[in-house]
């Protein structure tokens, strides 16, 4: 406990005046032992009487802890490494939680912490603080408290404080990490990142506010949110982020990319980290990179047949360029991985470029981009000529630079695959159009456009039929003529969808086959909407005609469809 709650304790109870407040502060800091003693010999309370009184304040129980004996699943439910840090031990498991004697229990923080950290609710009891580390020194570490205990009742030091360099001194080298692993925020880290590997989340945002601090995560395009930790936890907890990511923490006014490799549920995974200074504090955004939950195989994204079979044809060709485009979590770079895997044998050397490589992949040469230091595409890719590659993969087209490379590269007898912010493919083209390639040098080299959206697949294991009212089949430009007597599907919502309806996610396709008539018009610089028109003429399936294939075939609703097409 501490000098000035035991005395603001003593105040409130009327036992000295508030005018004597800091006369008994210096007092008590003057004493050679801790508060307990010092109220003692001030003549205030008997020590035991001042521990009952702390028991009356919390509405607990005070104990006196000599030849205490807890039972082994109680001695179980806080790890060694938690009652060191915190300075207390388990009693008994009562109705309303579990109950612990604690060395500081007039602090409600460290008692909101502890049950934090141990995902219990905590029903706080008082104990001499020295019986405190004694028991723990005996049940968790096999010895005796000795100067632990000195150390921790230290007069004008917090218990934290005081229990981190016992902790700390009492460990060897050997066991130093495995009880570093059960410190609070380390613990409760691990339990976020390894609850969102669970959902198979792509993102998890921690934001900071003004009143509190929000964690969320992002599963088949939409966020959840989890229960928030206490809100004096935030700084704690971005910092736990940044030093397993390897950034500055002393850095919190500039943005910073880092990255995580870490093994959850005996996966690697990888994680991209984003950090954003906000008013109240850092914003973190952390991409999973969870091999397991990614699709790297042509067959398995569903792909129509012609559509597949385009792509197979196009990326096995031995020059020109093919794009995919789409906003940003359309699945580009999976579908993009998914064309490396395929084509990456013995007899090909295949390099890529990208910002920042996303998935690790045996047989491949890639090279992170690094723009502070001037280690752009454009740069990357001029030196690629010069490593004699067959097919080379660029993250993005981001300027004229990149893209004139790209062409150069595809003219000279290399396959060229790269990304576009489009929201077509024909819009694609004139994109590269209008960066200022040359439309003849475009209609040369490109090889086919693929456009795409990821939308969310109905729950099979709650999956119903219904009758769409007039007005939403309106909205797809259908009547109910159109439909031909079909059935729609929607999801009720269940434990394994979490009531949402969805269940995974399903990609939708549009190909821009580089045909004669479309070559000829791309030379012409036509606009993207003639180009549209004359590619549907030629048998194009549009973003919103797949969609509707999709939802005729019970994978996904209208709503999603009218959402992302």
């Amino acid at each position: 406990m501490t000098v000035e709650s035991v005395i603001d304790l003593l105040i409130s109870r009327g036992l000295i005046d508030d005018s004597q407040r800091e006369e008994y502060i210096a007092a008590a800091y003057g004493s050679e032992h801790d508060i307990t003693y010092a109220v003692e010999e001030l003549g205030l309370l008997q020590r035991d009487q001042l521990f009952q009184l702390v028991a009356q304040d919390i509405g607990g129980e005070f104990y006196d802890l000599t030849g205490f004996e807890p039972a082994p699943q109680v001695l179980r439910a806080v790890p060694g490494g938690t009652a060191k840090l915190y300075q207390c031990f388990p009693i008994q498991f009562l109705d309303q939680g579990l109950q612990v004697a604690i060395a500081n229990p007039l602090d409600p923080q460290n008692l909101e912490e502890l049950g934090f950290s141990l995902n219990q609710q905590i029903v706080p009891a008082v104990a001499p603080p020295e019986q405190i580390a004694e028991l723990i020194q005996k049940y968790y570490y096999g010895g005796t408290a000795g100067a632990d205990a000195e150390a921790a009742g230290g007069a004008g030091e917090s218990d934290a404080l005081a229990a981190i360099r016992a902790e700390v001194a009492a460990l060897s080298a050997d066991d130093l990490e495995e009880e570093s692993n059960s410190a609070p925020i380390i613990r409760y880290v691990d339990l976020v990142l390894y609850q969102a590997i669970k959902e198979k989340a792509s993102d998890v945002h921690f934001e900071p506010f003004e009143d509190d601090f929000k964690i969320r995560y992002r599963v088949d395009g939409a966020l959840y949110e989890m229960a928030p930790p206490p809100q004096h936890l935030k700084q704690a907890i971005v910092s736990r982020i940044k030093v397993m990511s390897s950034l500055n923490i002393a850095e919190t006014r500039l943005p910073q990319d880092g990255r995580i490799t870490k093994e959850i549920n005996g996966q690697p995974v990888d994680m991209r980290v984003s950090t954003l200074p906000t008013v109240f504090g850092e914003s973190v955004v952390l991409r999973v990179l969870d091999r397991s939950n990614v699709n790297l195989n042509l067959e398995m994204l569903n792909l129509p047949p012609e559509t597949y079979e385009y792509i197979i044809d196009t990326i096995e060709k031995p020059n020109g360029i093919f794009i995919c485009t789409g906003p940003t979590g359309a699945g580009k770079t999976t579908t993009l991985y998914a064309c490396l895997r395929r084509i990456n044998t013995e007899d090909a050397k295949l390099l890529t470029a990208e910002d920042p490589v996303e998935y690790d992949m045996d047989g491949i040469m890639q090279v992170p981009i690094n723009e502070a230091i001037g280690l752009n595409f454009g740069r990357v890719l001029r030196a690629f000529l010069r490593q004699d590659p067959d097919r080379i993969l660029v993250g993005e087209m981001r300027d004229l630079e990149t893209a004139q490379i790209a062409i150069q590269a595809s003219l000279t007898g290399h396959l060229v695959l790269s990304t576009l912010h489009t929201n077509d493919a024909p819009g694609a083209v004139t994109r590269l159009i209008d960066m200022g390639c040359e439309p003849f040098l475009v209609a040369a080299t490109l090889e086919g456009v693929l456009g795409q959206r990821l939308l969310r697949r109905i729950c099979p294991a709650c999956r119903v039929a219904y009758k769409p009212s007039a007005a939403v089949l309106n909205q797809l430009g259908l009547t109910a003529s159109d439909t031909g007597g079909r059935e729609f599907f929607t999801g009720q919502g269940c434990d394994a969808c979490n009531d949402t309806g969805y269940k995974g996610r399903q990609g939708l396709f549009e190909l821009l086959d580089m045909s004669n008539p479309i070559r000829d018009l791309i030379a012409q610089r036509a606009a993207t909407v003639v180009l549209k028109q004359k590619a549907q003429e030629l048998g194009m399936r549009t973003l919103r005609e797949d969609g509707l294939r999709n939802i005729f075939e019970g994978v996904t609703t209208i709503e999603e469809v009218l959402k992302y097409t």
